[in-house]
């Protein structure tokens, strides 16, 4: 069973006073303020009246993605076309630290909420635009959904088999791995703040240029050697022995073999010492040259043994092995249930619901729990009082349909 989270509104994190607006929709921006909203910060998710689409991306009409992405965070519907809605809304930025969007570039100064003029109010806002290619560029304008920097960042070219289409990944990768370095991105941008380095200032996010510094060296590799590293499954174009094998029962293993110590602790499990002295195997580059080979002698030995009988032995050897885990196998490991890397969190719809835990995890300031995914609008009232707004002003806007 998943440990049950408890949520309380008065527990405070390393970044609690931190107050941050996101006008952003779908994953990389609620990716981005879900990280400072798991270590304290006020998120306020300022949603059209029809609510961020992340709400309809549902499992079996359950709103899973939602539940994921948007536990600690406050919600405030806001007609943006709306003239008392925008003005609440400027009203809120003038009392925040961080403003997210992901327009597409040129929306938000046509929306008259150019960033220029959003710093002239707020001198200390930061201020982070998502978008697919960045700011400036040719490809500036383009629409900027994951899949299509997925495929330009290099990524898909090289994911799957050589003798096979390009592999796009199953998972909003590119989202999420710019909503990460988004948010070291605004603490960073605080950081300076707080130095007095600089005021406010613009976090200029493209979900390409994180996605292709996932490639590391590959740029490096093509200008200085003209060679364009090609797909190759699950085995590496670096290390050897490094691939996923099939075991007797039909499950599979992944192993690394990318030190020198540990290709000979292989061999030598799998009962082959004369590949640990044959120039074909001696070495790490003479390994990836003669990969397949390498690749059928470890496979060799991974089909005659069930999974768990060859892990044991593996592991007994200290060999860099593991399972192949589905969501299912994981949910069932000991070593996910001990370490707690799945909790279960309330939810007044679904009773409780499995998300992941917060990470990383910190010793003394770790990440805190304050509220779940919030319904569409449920702290409009409260948010607008904040702000100094009565309860006629509520109905008024209401009333022009700038809120629910």
């Amino acid at each position: 069973m998943n440990k049950t989270i408890q949520f309380d509104e008065s527990r405070t994190g390393p970044l609690s006073g931190v107050r941050v607006v996101d006008l952003s929709r779908l994953v990389a921006g609620n990716m981005l303020s879900l990280q400072l909203a798991d270590f304290g910060a006020d998120v306020i998710k300022v949603e059209p009246i029809e609510g961020d689409p992340l709400r309809h991306w549902t499992e079996d009409g359950l709103p899973l993605h939602w539940k994921t992405y948007c536990r600690n965070k406050r919600s405030i519907v806001l007609n943006l076309r709306i003239a008392e809605a925008r003005e609440a809304f400027l009203r809120l930025l003038d009392q925040s630290d961080v403003f997210i969007e992901n327009y597409r570039p040129g929306t938000l100064e046509k929306m008259g909420l150019a960033p220029g003029l959003l710093l002239e109010r707020n001198p200390r806002l930061i201020v982070v635009r998502i978008s697919g290619f960045g700011q400036t560029g040719p490809y500036s304008e383009l629409p900027g959904f994951g899949t299509m920097v997925e495929a330009m960042s290099g990524l898909a070219d090289r994911t799957g088999f050589p003798d096979r289409e390009p592999v796009l990944p199953p998972l909003a990768i590119a989202d999420m791995i710019a909503g990460i370095q988004g948010a070291m991105a605004t603490v960073t941008a605080l950081r300076a703040r707080d130095l007095g380095l600089c005021e406010g200032q613009v976090i200029d996010l493209s979900l390409l240029e994180p996605l292709f510094s996932l490639l590391g060296p590959e740029a490096a590799i093509f200008r200085k050697t003209g060679r364009v590293k090609q797909r190759s499954g699950s085995a590496s174009n670096t290390s050897s022995p490094r691939n996923v094998y099939r075991c007797a029962d039909g499950r599979y293993v992944a192993l690394s073999g990318s030190t020198q110590t540990m290709a000979m602790r292989v061999f030598d499990v799998i009962g082959r010492p004369d590949m640990k002295t044959d120039p074909r195997f001696a070495t790490n580059p003479d390994r990836v040259r003669h990969r397949d080979e390498v690749d059928r002698a470890v496979g060799a030995w991974f089909a005659e043994r069930s999974r768990d009988e060859a892990l044991e032995i593996m592991r007994a050897a200290g060999v860099t092995v593991g399972p192949v885990y589905n969501i299912a196998d994981a949910l069932q490991d000991p070593h996910f249930a001990e370490r707690e890397i799945v909790v279960d969190v309330e939810d007044r719809d679904l009773g409780t619901v499995p998300v992941h835990n917060i990470v990383p995890r910190l010793s003394i300031t770790p990440g805190i729990w304050r509220r779940p995914a919030p319904d569409l609008g449920e702290h409009t009232q409260e948010i607008l009082a904040m702000l100094g707004y009565d309860a006629d002003f509520v109905e008024t806007l209401r009333s022009k349909k700038g809120t629910v």
